[in-house]
């Protein structure tokens, strides 16, 4: 019986619909068309209803045709904790890139470092010539010499009053002018070494032995590989999801890395071309992280505490857009039935879905098998249910 009824049904919503709509016509004006299918909807409420009335009374005259009740499986439903988040792409940054550079020019003699290495801070990077320096101290302390024997000369007439005032005092400057001279030179001299300014990794070599460098220009890049963070940029919407200090969790996808940890900066600007503002996480020390790996930042976007929250696969939606769930109920026979719950639902993320109407938990949600059922339907258990 629980198979041919079904079918019986259909027939009968076949019949109808031959009857009144010949050769399968619609009539041609919308008020005609609403009509007809208000009528239709009437006709097959009433074909339900008797459906269930028939099923009702088999099942209290043969109580073993329940054992015909669809297949089902079930859950308790449960109030917990929800969040959403939302995931943002960014990269890994280099905390610390810094150049090495020589404070004086000169062409590069020898070059301790390469791509690569590992250097510490203080550690001879590169040696410069600089005999050009060194020749012009030679002419500078022949031209001081003779300053100086200017000047005694110039000392022992004044102590014996002859010669002019003007003639000794230009001796002297000229003597202390060569000597501070050579004082700057002696230093510019000593500075012929560079030296890594940083511990850390040779990113890039950029002037390689034998090249000329200039004060200033780098001669390589080091990268403080103990400091990289993540860093991305959030949109302005986002702006209250997110505060200095809190937890959120960060992956980087090629290494497999994942890691909840707090955000340490905070952007005060938001970039007008974009509408977003910056955000970064520190990472700890690892060896395999390198500058401009692909990274992702999932930022908690909504909480929710003590809340219904169930699958969005097991809300079901009717034609005129009404949500609703099957749930585990009894007739009053005592036999097992689907009953139809409306619900409203509220924020959603993975999945997941709080419902803020229909369910307030403690209900035995029909999970499996809820796809064909009608409301009412009998029914039955295929494992045991889930009692939370």
């Amino acid at each position: 019986m629980k198979f041919f009824i079904p079918f019986m049904m259909l027939a009968l919503i076949f019949a109808s619909c031959q009857a009144e709509a010949p050769e399968g016509e619609l009539p041609a004006s919308l008020d005609e068309k609403k009509t007809l299918l208000r009528e239709k909807r009437i006709a097959l409420k009433g074909l339900s209803d008797e459906i269930k009335t028939l099923e009702d009374a088999i099942a209290a005259q043969d109580p073993d045709s329940q054992d015909a009740g669809v297949l089902v499986a079930t859950t308790k439903v449960a109030k917990s904790d929800f969040a959403s988040y939302v995931v943002l792409q960014g990269s890994v940054t280099a905390e610390d890139l810094t150049d090495a550079t020589a404070e004086i020019g000169g062409r590069i003699l020898q070059l301790e470092a390469k791509e690569g290495q590992t250097v510490r801070r203080g550690q001879l990077i590169a040696v410069l010539d600089v005999e050009g320096y060194q020749k012009q101290r030679e002419e500078l302390e022949t031209t001081l010499s003779l300053a100086i024997d200017v000047f005694e000369r110039q000392k022992r007439l004044w102590d014996q009053n002859i010669g002019s005032e003007i003639q000794f005092l230009q001796a002297k400057n000229n003597k202390e002018r060569l000597e501070k001279s050579l004082g700057t030179l002696d230093l510019q001299l000593s500075k012929n070494k560079v030296y890594a300014p940083i511990s850390g990794v040779v990113e890039r070599v950029v002037l390689q032995s034998g090249e000329l460098a200039g004060p200033g220009v780098p001669i390589i890049q080091i990268l403080n590989t103990s400091e990289l963070k993540l860093a991305a940029d959030v949109p302005e919407n986002y702006i209250r999801s997110v505060s200095r200090g809190e937890k959120v969790e960060v992956a980087v996808p090629a290494l497999g890395i994942e890691r909840t940890l707090p955000v340490s900066l905070i952007g005060k600007t938001v970039d007008p071309a974009n509408r977003t503002f910056k955000v970064e996480v520190k990472l700890p020390a690892n060896p395999d992280l390198k500058p401009n790996l692909l990274a992702e930042m999932k930022i908690k976007e909504f909480v929710a505490e003590d809340v219904v929250t169930i699958s969005m696969d097991w809300v079901q939606q009717e034609v005129g857009g009404k949500r609703f769930v099957f749930v585990l109920d009894e007739n009053e026979d005592g036999a097992m039935i689907a009953s139809k719950h409306y619900v409203k639902i509220g924020e959603s993320y993975d999945g997941s879905v709080i419902i803020t109407e229909g369910l307030v938990g403690g209900e035995q949600l029909i999970t499996e098998g809820s796809r064909d059922l009608t409301d009412g339907q009998l029914i039955k258990i295929n494992q045991p249910a889930n009692n939370g």
